[in-house]
């Protein structure tokens, strides 16, 4: 076991297998060395979910039988073939479609729903032998940060089950944190993929737009939603960004694989010297908990010890907010526009909310939104030329009680609305810059805390370097826990 491995049982309780606690990228080692079998890992997989999930949640919909027949076809791992999972258990995010397994979204006029055909992606990951265990829990049509929906339930934060995980992805990482799987699909709009990665201390990245997947078959053409790697340490994330990538015509926005592998970059990282621009509220607009704020200036001070040089600056970002809730409301609107009533009339009301916001929006209103997304994206590229990454926190707060739909104070100031505490996410969408968020070790009541960087343009490779190095200063990942079930 590598010396990140042998952290991972130091931060928390854990009584799983040994195999479970791995990290991806050496489970996927031991396959291609015919070590251990896919079955094997499925017998461990669904060993640990039966243990641990009752307390949590993550993956309430499993398909065995399908897993199983699907890791019998596997006999030898793909040759050369950077994103070859080589029989890897996954789990995909109940917003994605697999064949033949009840994929709800999170809403009741879809939970008897069972797709004839994958997702595009979901194709990708299995024709790279990435096995599928089962569907990870997330919120109504991943609207919000609060992992919960009326079809299958609550999803608790491992590391205090009375906790928020996060959302939209909060299954997906809370399986990881507790060792059910080793990779986990996930998707971003407002931050799905980040915050959760930030509440179960684990590494969640939303890449650039094509990269990794895009919007579904009706919204093509929207870049602002992003599907993505979610992963217990920055290699695995790499490992899981390359079975990802590669051009797919049925994405308008794909574009091919870079030709160096995502991990030979994260590999190289330690020679990295980083520069990195810090702004711990976006120029004002996002509020951050002081104790937040507190933690991840220690960190940056640690890399500055380590190499690092850090300014804490921030370019000209006008009309970001308005901005950011422009493209969503355009991206709500145009789903809803050929959405059965029958699907629509179970709607949680922040979800009709920003349908019916998306519908009122003047076509001022979007003009404006293309003209100062435009110029944000330019007011950063200049940055770049200076900085390799913006960092900032990944969310403003500590996880709140699970009982909170959204977080209403923040920093001293009381929110309106229910996007609100999740302003850090805003920039990268707006953008189509991609940002990873990173777990840097455990701050307040022992809760993970995760720090956000924003890349250069089209630059993973760079983003996923730049990560490794931060993961290293910190110590490495966090390894897995058990569910820590606390009832207070």
């Amino acid at each position: 076991m590598n010396d990140d491995s042998k952290t991972a049982n130091s931060k928390g309780v854990y009584t799983g297998s040994d195999v479970c606690a791995l990290q991806a990228w050496e489970v996927v080692d031991l396959l291609k060395a015919k070590q251990i079998s896919p079955k094997e890992l499925l017998d461990a997989t669904y060993s640990r979910i039966e243990a641990v999930d009752y307390a949590i949640n993550a993956i309430p919909t499993l398909c065995p039988e399908r897993a199983y027949t699907a890791a019998q076809s596997i006999n030898a791992p793909i040759a050369n073939e950077p994103g070859c999972l080589a029989g890897l258990p996954i789990s995909i995010k109940d917003l994605s479609a697999v064949k033949d397994v009840r994929t709800t979204f999170g809403t009741l006029g879809y939970a008897n729903f069972i797709p004839t055909a994958s997702d595009p992606l979901v194709e990708r990951l299995e024709a790279r032998q990435g096995v599928v265990v089962g569907k990870t829990n997330t919120p109504e049509f991943g609207a919000g940060g609060n992992t919960f929906n009326d079809v299958l339930g609550i999803t608790r934060n491992p590391w205090d089950t009375t906790l928020n995980a996060g959302g939209s992805s909060g299954g997906a990482a809370a399986s990881l944190a507790t060792g059910q799987v080793w990779l986990s699909q996930g998707s971003d709009h407002g931050g799905s993929l980040r915050t959760p990665a930030a509440y179960c201390g684990i590494v969640g990245l939303r890449p650039s737009p094509g990269v990794a997947g895009g919007s579904a078959k009706a919204n093509a053409f929207m870049t602002e939603g992003a599907e993505g790697p979610m992963a217990r340490s920055v290699r695995d994330c790499a490992l899981f960004l390359d079975a990802m990538a590669g051009h797919e015509p049925r994405f308008p926005t794909s574009y091919p694989a870079p030709k160096s592998p995502y991990q030979a970059a994260v590999q190289r990282a330690p020679e990295r010297k980083l520069r990195i621009a810090f702004t711990p509220d976006v120029n004002g607009m996002a509020q951050v908990d002081k104790e937040v704020e507190t933690h991840l200036r220690a960190v940056l001070g640690l890399l500055e010890k380590n190499g690092a040089t850090v300014e804490e600056t921030c370019p000209e970002l006008p009309e970001l907010e308005r901005t950011y809730h422009t493209l969503r409301g355009m991206a709500w609107a145009t789903m809803a526009r050929r959405l059965p009533s029958s699907i629509r009339q179970n709607f949680k009301s922040t979800l009709e909310q920003n349908m019916r916001m998306g519908e009122a929006l003047t076509i001022e209103e979007v003009v404006d939104a293309n003209l100062n997304r435009s110029t944000i994206y330019h007011n950063l590229l200049e940055m770049f030329a200076t900085f390799d990454v913006l960092a900032c926190p990944t969310v403003g707060c500590m996880p709140h009680k699970q009982s909170e739909e959204w977080v209403g104070q923040v920093g001293g100031q009381t929110l309106s609305g229910y996007m609100d505490w999740l302003r850090f996410a805003f920039l990268a969408t707006t953008t189509g810059l991609p940002a990873i968020s990173v777990p840097v070790g455990l701050g307040p009541r022992g809760l993970p805390v995760g720090i956000q960087l924003i890349g250069k343009p089209r630059g993973e490779a760079d983003l996923l370097a730049a990560a490794r190095v931060v993961e290293l200063a910190v110590g490495g990942p966090l390894g897995v826990i058990d569910p820590n079930i606390t009832h207070h």
